[in-house]
């Protein structure tokens, strides 16, 4: 008997294309991030002439991708808690509150349980480490924007100046700037973690692998 699926429409197309934007920025800003913290090549310049400007180009790529990301981010979060279609994401947490779903989704990571069948686009593990990421996003974002203000003093920079109480609170602009780079490498961890079980759940689910962020639908068996 042959087997039908039906399709959902699981991610919109603003999503969709908002993770790829974002996933690029976060590539770029973490090559560019660490030339900045050790500019390791220098351009060939045997004249002597100020025109080897590879740091300062390096830095603004940096600057450019950064606010990228923080706009992104920022329209992401709203379609998120308010967009219609988004709605299949947010009924995840109807599975974050559910201790039944928690149990089978981790029995199922461990090969010992079926994945239960969730009501929203996202497992509570996923919706959980979706979460951290935003505030993993929201608080390079914020150390960043300290960084710039403490740099530029017209234009943005003169307006990020509020948040010079916030640099004190950390203890000085060495602390930010430190705090700004091991949150970096807590992408660095992060990327290749979900690249893996990104690549896992699509071996293991067809119906929901990784084209369903380039789609948008996921299948589902029918019945």
């Amino acid at each position: 008997m042959e087997t039908k699926y039906r399709s959902i429409y699981e991610f919109s197309r603003l999503t969709r294309i908002f993770h790829w934007i974002r996933a690029f920025s976060i590539f770029a800003l973490i090559a560019t991030g660490f030339y900045i913290a050790y500019p390791f090549l220098a351009p060939n310049n045997f004249t002597g002439e100020p025109v080897g400007f590879l740091y300062a180009l390096m830095r603004s790529w940096h600057l450019i991708f950064g606010f990228l990301l923080i706009a992104v981010s920022i329209f992401r979060i709203y379609i998120f808690l308010f967009s219609k279609e988004c709605h299949i994401e947010r009924r995840s947490f109807l599975d974050l509150i559910n201790p039944i779903v928690w149990v089978k989704i981790i029995g199922n990571y461990l090969f010992i349980a079926a994945h239960p069948h969730i009501k929203g686009a996202y497992n509570p593990i996923q919706l959980v480490t979706y979460i951290g990421v935003m505030f993993l996003i929201l608080s390079i974002s914020l150390t960043g924007l300290i960084l710039y203000a403490h740099v530029f003093h017209e234009g943005l920079g003169g307006f990020l100046s509020f948040l010079r109480p916030l640099e004190v609170l950390f203890g000085g602009i060495a602390n930010v700037r430190g705090i700004h780079h091991i949150l970096t490498w807590a992408f660095i961890i992060f990327l290749p973690v979900h690249i893996y079980m990104a690549v896992w759940n699509a071996t293991r689910y067809p119906g929901a692998g990784v084209d369903t962020i380039v789609s948008g639908y996921k299948f589902e068996k029918d019945g």
